[in-house]
């Protein structure tokens, strides 16, 4: 199957598209998101300077129909929220695209990445096309495998824990904080870091690198 990597314009029509354009600097991460015809409920984390002011402001839209304050603190507010436009929502949907969660929206735009069928991702070309949603192809690559190394979930929270610190020497982060600040458990944490270690390390040996010749101990 193909790997796509797409970045999606947000409608005007769209709160968050204006919000987010208004405060560029702004990290607007959905952390989980359903939506059907009429409505749709998000949980929003929302990461940089004056998050409390930017949650205020998203209260005063007309579209946006409920929102409850889950934790905030200094640099960031978690919110979950009600809307009656979930366009983009309802177009993936409609497409046939599993959306992974975490996904971030920065100055309008949202970075969709996934491995589907080809006539997935042309069904989710037409229907950004039908509504009227920019996008652009960033990249394609047919893939040579019938089965990536890792899974999806496994290459995001690998890419996470690099991103962060969490292999360097000496490290920047913590199990604890890396699963704190990805709101995850640390043992879920912990076991799908250890499962894609063991997926590399496996891979790293059966394919270039055959084990090396065990020392022949001799007597004289």
């Amino acid at each position: 199957m193909p790997y796509a990597k797409l970045t999606i314009t947000i409608p005007d029509a769209v709160w968050i598209s204006e919000v987010s354009n208004a405060h560029p600097n702004m990290r607007f991460r959905v952390l989980a998101a359903t939506a059907n015809e009429d409505s749709g409920v998000a949980r929003v984390e929302l990461r940089g300077n004056d998050s409390e002011a930017v949650c205020e402001e998203i209260c005063e839209y007309d579209t946006v129909t409920d929102v409850t304050v889950l934790e905030s603190t200094d640099g960031m507010t978690e919110m979950q929220l009600e809307t009656t436009v979930p366009l983009l929502l309802n177009s993936l949907q409609d497409s046939g695209v599993p959306l992974e969660m975490p996904f971030e929206i920065i100055d309008g735009e949202m970075t969709l990445e996934a491995t589907i069928p080809s006539e997935t991702l042309s069904n989710l070309g037409h229907t950004l096309d039908d509504v009227g949603i920019e996008y652009d192809v960033e990249r394609i690559q047919q893939s040579v495998e019938s089965e990536s190394l890792l899974t999806d979930r496994q290459e995001w929270l690998v890419d996470e824990a690099i991103d962060r610190g969490y292999y360097d020497t000496p490290r920047r982060t913590t199990l604890v904080a890396l699963a704190d600040a990805l709101d995850i458990s640390k043992s879920t944490c912990s076991e799908i870091l250890h499962r894609a270690e063991e997926q590399v390390m496996k891979d790293y040996r059966s394919d270039d690198h055959p084990p090396s010749p065990k020392a022949t101990v001799t007597s004289d």
